[in-house]
């Protein structure tokens, strides 16, 4: 039984190291894609027209929604939301089970 909850510990560990290491990556993509863009920008018009603003508001709002699901930000459906969802409806399911 131990074994198997070190085990699991371990699981979740991980994945949510993938997490973090998937939002990272993406941020830094984000960084030199949308910086390399601006670099574009300036070198071809000078910013009289920042067409790279574009690109970085619609992926950034990509990368805010990745920051919440991935920092457990959002304050209605979270995590923690989940798994005290998952035990109330266990609850009740075992309590309707002893009235039976």
């Amino acid at each position: 039984m131990e074994n198997s909850n070190k085990e699991s510990k371990y699981l979740r560990a991980k994945e949510r190291v993938d997490e973090l290491k998937k939002f990272y990556a993406n941020l830094w993509s984000y960084i030199m894609v949308i910086s390399a863009l601006a670099l574009i920008n300036y070198l071809t018009n000078e910013f009289r027209y920042m067409w790279f603003l574009w690109a970085a508001f619609g992926w950034g709002i990509g990368i805010i929604f990745h920051a919440v699901g991935t920092f457990n930000m959002n304050p209605f459906f979270g995590k923690n939301w989940e798994e005290r969802k998952i035990k109330e409806l266990m609850d009740e399911d075992e309590n309707s089970k002893k009235w039976r």
